[in-house]
């Protein structure tokens, strides 16, 4: 009897080593709204490797280095930046900017083609952005046909595709712009320095002794 027991425990643990190693197999999932990482060893864009570096604190101020708007001069912001509370709980993981379908999207500050394709059909172009740490941050922008391709070097204002006609989760046409630094969700328009941030429409303003055709137009 002793012997019928043994046997019979036998197919039980082969099953359970064979679920373990499936599991053990199964990809990363990739992250929220589209994104497809592009970090170390991070969902579709990841390179060789299976851990990431440790992200820094999420109080790490984010560099104002972005010298451009990704769409337009200054697009309007549809719906902002909402952190959710936990890592998979509703919010809105970055900004969405108003623009046409077929609107050309431009890199908001230097930086290197991470990832380029589709992501759950749509497009998605990512950004490491250079001397932002490590992990580097990461911008990304959808749903965008890539024209750049990756591993491509980008200078601020380049740009890196164009706004697809369909894909968008707005009620109108828009560009989703997003920001992680490795598995952190951040606020994109962080990156822009407040003299980006606020610059309004160009107005004449009246210059005495100069005629009207002199006049001169001031950000």
């Amino acid at each position: 009897m002793r012997e019928d027991r043994s046997m019979r425990t036998w197919p039980a643990l082969l099953l359970a080593l064979m679920v373990a190693a499936v599991v053990a197999a199964l990809p990363a999932a990739t992250a929220l709204d589209g994104d497809p990482g592009g970090g170390p060893g991070g969902g579709l864009g990841g390179g060789p490797g299976g851990s990431s570096p440790p992200s820094p604190p999420a109080d790490t101020p984010v560099p104002a280095v972005g010298r451009t708007w990704p769409v337009g001069l200054r697009p309007s912001v549809i719906r902002g930046w909402e952190p959710p509370a936990t890592t998979y709980g509703r919010g809105h993981r970055g900004v969405d900017l108003t623009a046409a379908p077929g609107a050309p999207v431009r890199a908001v500050a230097p930086g290197r083609i991470s990832f380029a394709g589709r992501v759950a059909g749509r497009g998605v172009v990512s950004v490491e952005l250079n001397g932002t740490g490590d992990p580097p941050l990461r911008t990304t922008y959808e749903p965008v046909r890539a024209t750049a391709k990756k591993g491509a070097e980008v200078a601020a204002g380049e740009v890196i595709g164009v706004l697809e006609p369909t894909g968008s989760h707005c009620p109108a046409s828009c560009l989703h712009w997003g920001l992680r630094r490795a598995d952190a969700y951040l606020d994109p328009l962080s990156l822009l320095p407040p003299w980006l941030l606020g610059r309004g429409p160009s107005r004449l303003l009246p210059v005495i002794g100069v005629p009207e055709s002199g006049l001169r137009t001031v950000p």
